[in-house]
């Protein structure tokens, strides 16, 4: 077995927490890499690093150190390879992390094969204008259409399969994976929905419009947003939260299921209603 491990060094607790498992991986017997890209200036010093420049497709699954943001981008990119991934947390709640940083002696159940994979749907997003169309990329929680800098409500429509479903005056729109639904959909009003259905979600954000609620589509739906901004102003599209694309020109914004899956490691025998529950709990203290 060899392990791919992704951490995010901005994280303060990230750097005793990959040098923790890399002691464990070593007790183990288990090989691991970083990234090639990772090398120079690397926080952690010692003999036998190893690294690579074909992180995901060398390795048979990896483990992410961060929060909920690292996990969801190399969760993405582990998908394309077909990888499972393993989140240690190293930041605050962590909805994916399926260990904690103090958790560690659970990383010999990789070996005795006592977890499952949690497959997650992911979104495709893709932009089509007056060039054509082209893939923006994909998402594991959402895709949000929202104002630019102007703090002016925007005037959206919504097609579902081509028929239109609603006229929105708002703040903007989030379209989400059940994964997503405990993200910022929540934070603007929408249900939490188990991360095992497979469903596209759109919720408005500050809307006008009397239909003000999530509305929940099957899978197999094909979402289309238009985007119309007044000229000098911009539409703001972003994917997991990265950075923002401005769309200046008429165009129109497709979503839809990816064929990609993320796939999650869980080796607690944690529900995802009980992680909530306990996520929750911790933000109340």
């Amino acid at each position: 077995m060899k392990i791919g491990i992704v951490p995010n060094f901005t994280r303060e607790k990230a750097l005793p927490v990959t040098e923790n498992t890399v002691e464990r991986l070593i007790k183990l017997g288990i090989d691991y890499v970083f990234d090639e890209k990772m090398k120079v200036g690397f926080p952690i010093k010692r003999e036998g690093l190893a690294f690579t420049s074909d992180l995901y497709k060398e390795s048979d699954l990896i483990i992410a150190i961060g929060g909920d943001g690292s996990f969801i981008h190399c969760a993405k990119q582990a998908a394309i390879y077909k990888k499972p991934v393993l989140c240690i947390n190293a930041g605050n709640l962590a909805f994916l992390a399926g260990v904690e940083g103090n958790e560690l002696n659970l990383l010999e159940k990789l070996i005795t094969g006592e977890y499952v994979t949690d497959r997650r749907m992911m979104l495709e997003v893709l932009i089509k204008d007056k060039n054509g169309e082209r893939r923006l990329g994909y998402c594991l929680n959402d895709a949000v259409v929202a104002r630019g800098a102007e703090i002016k409500l925007l005037d959206l429509n919504v097609y579902c399969d081509k028929r239109k479903i609603n006229s929105y005056r708002a703040d903007g729109v989030v379209v989400s994976t059940p994964t997503g639904s405990t993200a910022y959909a929540w934070s603007a009003g929408g249900p939490v929905i188990d991360p095992n259905l497979q469903c596209i979600m759109l919720t408005p954000i500050c809307t006008h419009s009397p239909l003000n609620r999530s509305l929940v589509f099957n899978e197999k739906s094909e979402l289309t947003i238009e985007a119309r901004p007044l000229e000098g102003e911009a539409v703001s599209l972003s994917t997991d939260g990265e950075k923002a694309v401005a769309l200046t020109e008429k165009c129109d914004i497709i979503i839809k299921k990816s064929d990609y899956y993320a796939e999650f490691i869980r080796i607690k025998s944690d529900e995802f209603f009980d992680i909530l529950n306990s996520k929750l709990t911790q933000r109340r203290a």
